[in-house]
């Protein structure tokens, strides 16, 4: 069974188009993957004023998306620039990697991740449409 959420061992949050607060969502946006591969998805951060606020450990909760398909944080700093910082600050990059791909498909993969923020919990979200191959 698909688990649905993934634990993430660093702290971190997202920055979305929208800054510091709210739900960010998009959709649209493709990515191809053969079994074995991984992509790069986006960088993880959160900030007000270009500093981190992030006081706890964010969770990336898929709602829907092939069970060939695992999310994972890969911890680093990260320069926010949707903010227009100047510094890096402690984040990461969200990575996708499909295993075990047995024939081709197309599949929708939507997801949040919630973090715990120096001003309360926060969500943002993405949605990507994923062409899986063998």
């Amino acid at each position: 069974m698909w688990s649905k959420s993934f634990a993430v061992i660093f702290h971190l949050g997202i920055a979305g188009v929208l800054g510091s607060t709210g739900v960010h969502a998009q959709s649209g946006q493709r990515i191809a993957l053969k079994s074995g591969e991984s992509v790069e998805l986006h960088s993880i951060y959160w900030v007000m004023n270009c500093r981190s606020t992030m006081v706890g450990i964010p969770e990336i909760e898929v709602l829907e998306g092939p069970p060939e398909v695992t999310l994972a944080i890969k911890e680093g700093m990260v320069l926010p620039r949707n903010q227009n910082c100047a510094n890096r600050v402690p984040g990461g990059t969200l990575v996708a990697k499909a295993k075990d791909v047995k024939e081709p498909m197309d599949a929708k993969l939507t997801y949040r991740v919630k973090y715990k923020t120096k001003d309360g919990d926060r969500q943002t979200s993405r949605v990507y449409d994923v062409s899986l191959f063998p």
